[in-house]
């Protein structure tokens, strides 16, 4: 259902632009050759999305990555056409260039240079932001309760959808950085794998998440990428030595309470009133839970910390002020009655790997345990 909705929200504004370029092309011959490239350009996302996940998924990745950037590249086309209509639309009331230059040949050869390489642009310039792996820092202070800790150092990272064309050595790099950091916790909360494929590489990214090293461990919850595969999914958390979370409860050193929240389908799913019940109510509790959607009810619930990701922050401009719209927090930091919410917008992405709203991050954070101040006394 969602890949036909997917498909339709495509192709609306793909006619409008087809219909609105088509026009730029003199000749016959000019005409059929731009439509059998545009509807090859609509088709390629849908037809790499679909060869992706079939028994030919793991043919070369350069294939795959190029199908897949063809959605950008068509959104920021429509952006770009849609301006030039903007532009054109201006230019009628105040007539700064008159309507003979425009229909001459050589502007509409120059338009169409204009339209194409603005969105190659974009996506080349996304494509990088997507491989350059960023930290951002945040420092916060929870209640110590009856916790002996004073601070602790936490590592956030999620949505790596981790898939047969993901970039070993960017993954290196991401190990390494979480591991100059000297963190106590590494939280990641959902849709780490992407597939189901077990090869030789899933036993690298295995074998690279083993060499995280962490004063507690590394500890998970299930996105809804990965509810769909949970074979798989266990099998490669388990030889990773991630501690997976769901609709569970784990006092971490004796002092404090880590609960993951499942995101699959099942029908015997915890309240997290339920799951906050089960705790020590001594300690303070540390919430997973992929999806940023029950913000209000993890807060009323009492948690300290709440850590999600899912939204990706939009992944493409100007998406991120759909998801802003969506979510209470679609990325970032902020406190909502006594609760720390963190939103990561995901190491890695789903589908076109291309970034153009916010960062491929790390989220580490920096957690002081302190009493609360006594009250003044006048």
């Amino acid at each position: 259902m969602f890949f036909r909705l997917g498909l339709v929200i495509l192709l609306l504004p793909s006619l409008y632009v087809y219909l609105r370029l088509r026009p730029l092309f003199s000749s016959r011959r000019n005409k059929i050759v731009f439509t059998f490239f545009f509807l090859c350009l609509v088709l390629a996302f849908g037809g790499t999305e679909m060869l992706s996940h079939s028994k030919y998924g793991d043919i070369s990745n350069s294939l795959l990555i190029t199908g897949y950037c063809s959605l950008p590249f068509l959104l920021y086309l429509f952006l770009s056409v849609l301006l030039r209509d903007i532009l054109l639309g201006i230019n009628r009331l105040f007539k700064f260039v008159s309507a003979d230059v425009l229909r001459s040949t050589k502007v509409k050869i120059v338009t169409v240079w204009i339209l194409f390489l603005l969105p190659l642009l974009v996506v080349i310039y996304g494509r990088l932001n997507y491989t350059t792996l960023e930290i951002n820092r945040y420092h916060i202070q929870i209640p110590k309760k009856s916790s002996t800790m004073q601070h602790m150092k936490v590592a956030l990272a999620s949505d790596f959808h981790i898939k047969s064309w993901t970039d070993i050595g960017f993954m290196k790099r991401f190990v390494n950085l979480v591991n100059s950091e000297n963190v106590d916790l590494l939280l990641l909360p959902g849709d780490i794998l992407e597939g189901d494929r077990q090869d030789e590489q899933l036993l690298e990214f295995e074998r690279l998440f083993r060499a995280i090293q962490t004063t507690y461990g590394v500890f998970a919850s299930v996105g809804n990428h990965e509810s769909h595969r949970e074979g798989a999914v266990e099998d490669f958390f388990q030889a990773a030595n991630i501690i997976v979370l769901r609709d569970t409860a784990v006092v971490v050193d004796s002092a404090f309470t880590l609960i993951g929240k499942d995101d699959g389908h099942a029908n015997n799913k915890k309240a997290i009133e339920e799951l906050v019940r089960m705790t020590p109510g001594n300690l303070p509790v540390i919430v997973l839970d992929h999806r940023p959607t029950d913000i209000e009810r993890i807060s009323g619930a009492g948690a300290e910390m709440l850590v999600s990701g899912h939204t990706h922050y939009g992944q493409l401009w100007p998406i991120n002020f759909i998801t802003e719209l969506i979510y209470d927090v679609s990325w970032g930091h902020k406190k909502i009655r006594n609760t720390h919410i963190f939103v990561t917008s995901g190491v890695q992405l789903w589908g076109p790997p291309v970034r153009t709203a916010g960062d491929s991050e790390i989220m580490m954070i920096d957690v002081d345990f302190v009493r609360p101040c006594p009250p003044l006394n006048f």
